[in-house]
């Protein structure tokens, strides 16, 4: 059963059915059935709704498609930081006279354009939203897709659009969008909604959804980007047998099929979450899924002159902060943006932290460029097109974890693609807004990336 809303808790009195006519009319403004656009008009679905997303005083919620602030009502007050998301101009100007006051934020933005970046600078975002049904799909991958900042989400969307999101194998609605968001995401559904509660009444039912973060460990580790093309590979002709929507011929599908346990004539929708995962990684295995545990990597140990005094494994080094060296490189898209990538969990030093595009321990007789063309081939899968500029060396210390660095900038060549081995996942960001983030949130970043990077900007200057 649905709680009661209490009227005094309520910062505002919501909108009912008659008022909500009154503010249409007022503002010249007509739902586009279209666009999948209806209002909820009653008090304690929306109450329950908002309840769902747990916030706390100290949460910084971004809410999509709020309308007329039928859960905005609920949530105004509650949270350290509320952005309300709105793409009608009109409803934008209504919902900021409205909450303005309060100190909530109204950005009149299409969600599925909306820069997410700046909300990394927040210690996690919860995601709420009534999403228009024919924008639903592109506004989740926009707010879910990794790496994202956001913590969890409750959402509001069509029936048959949640049944695709929380299918499982060998159901009708199994298929791309189920796996391309639970491969990150548990997909729960809460309650289904009819029409009454809406206005205009729509002429489906609407499901409310729950995502919460998939641990990190639950899958094998993979490329995301391989296992997404993979997936899109496999459901282009659904009626087939799997074997003939895969780029290899049908004696090496078959094999593989036989390897993971699975029959020949096995069709897409009969393969798990995990099925997938595995057969993504056996048909294109990922550069650094091969590398040998790092733990027992033999490395150079150097003296204070960058001179090399013997080997030893890489846990002693660490252990015993022994001088050695390392690279890091910055990869630099057209639009003068960095990439950034998150290490993976599995790492033995600042795993879960943002890092450099690409970086790593030089090998024992390679040089520094050499090693940073490597680190680019196995952890981002790309070669730089040209060459690599050298913009600074960096003395070993306490600030690097006793590495001599060199770092250099390039443009990638291709496509990036990451493996959970190396990197968990990553994303293009503006410098300025790395300057800032590294102000704001230094725990966010792995100790070497900061001291390269401000070593990086020191020498180009800060117009550069």
């Amino acid at each position: 059963m649905l709680d009661s809303a209490d009227p005094n808790e309520l910062p505002f009195h919501a909108l009912n059915q008659s008022e909500l006519q009154q503010h249409l009319s007022q503002l010249d403004l007509t739902p586009s059935r279209k666009l999948g656009q209806s209002f909820l008009v009653d008090d304690n679905i929306s109450q329950w709704i908002a309840a769902q997303l747990q916030v706390k005083p100290d949460d910084c919620v971004i809410e999509v498609g709020p309308g007329f602030g039928a859960l905005t009502d609920f949530l105004a007050g509650k949270v350290r930081r509320l952005i309300l998301v709105e793409k009608d101009g009109r409803l934008a100007k209504f919902l900021d006279e409205k909450y303005g006051p309060l100190g909530v934020e109204v950005v009149h933005a299409d969600a599925t354009e909306y820069d997410i970046r700046p909300l990394f600078l927040e210690e996690s975002v919860k995601f709420i939203g009534n999403l228009p049904y024919s924008a639903g799909n592109a506004i989740l991958q926009r707010f879910l897709d990794a790496p994202s900042p956001i913590s969890n989400a409750v959402i509001m969307v069509q029936k048959e659009v949640g049944d695709r999101f929380t299918a499982e194998p060998g159901s009708k609605n199994y298929g791309v969008l189920s796996l391309m968001l639970q491969e990150r995401w548990r997909a729960t559904h809460l309650k289904t909604i009819g029409p009454v509660p809406f206005f205009p009444r729509p002429a489906v039912d609407s499901s409310i959804l729950r995502f919460d973060p998939r641990p990190w460990d639950e899958l094998p580790m993979h490329s995301t980007e391989v296992f997404g093309r993979t997936v899109k590979q496999g459901f282009a002709q659904r009626r087939k047998q799997l074997h003939n929507n895969l780029p290899v011929g049908k004696e090496e599908a078959v094999a593989i099929f036989e390897n993971m346990g699975l029959k020949s004539s096995v069709r897409a929708e009969e393969l798990t979450l995990e099925n997938w995962v595995d057969l993504s990684n056996q048909l294109d295995p990922h550069p650094c899924s091969v590398l040998p545990p790092s733990a027992t990597e033999l490395l150079d140990v150097v003296d204070e002159n960058d001179v090399v005094l013997e080997q030893r494994p890489r846990s002693e080094i660490h252990s015993d902060k022994s001088l050695h060296r390392a690279v890091h490189v910055f990869l630099k898209s057209r639009g003068n943006e960095i990439y950034l990538q998150l290490r993976s969990l599995l790492k033995d030093t600042h795993g879960g932290k943002w890092d450099s595009s690409a970086s790593g321990h030089v090998d024992p007789g390679e040089s520094y460029e050499a090693c940073a063309k490597r680190e680019l081939w196995e952890e981002v899968w790309v070669e730089p097109k040209g060459e690599l500029t050298k913009v600074a060396r960096i003395e070993a210390s306490e600030a690097t974890d006793q590495e001599f660095i060199e770092v250099f900038v390039a443009e990638p060549k291709g496509k990036i693609r990451v493996h959970g081995k190396e990197v968990d996942s990553g994303r293009y960001f503006p410098i300025r807004f790395i300057e800032e983030w590294i102000e704001k949130r230094p725990q966010d970043f792995a100790t070497g990336f900061i001291t390269c990077f401000k070593a990086w900007r020191a020498e180009v200057g800060s117009d550069a």
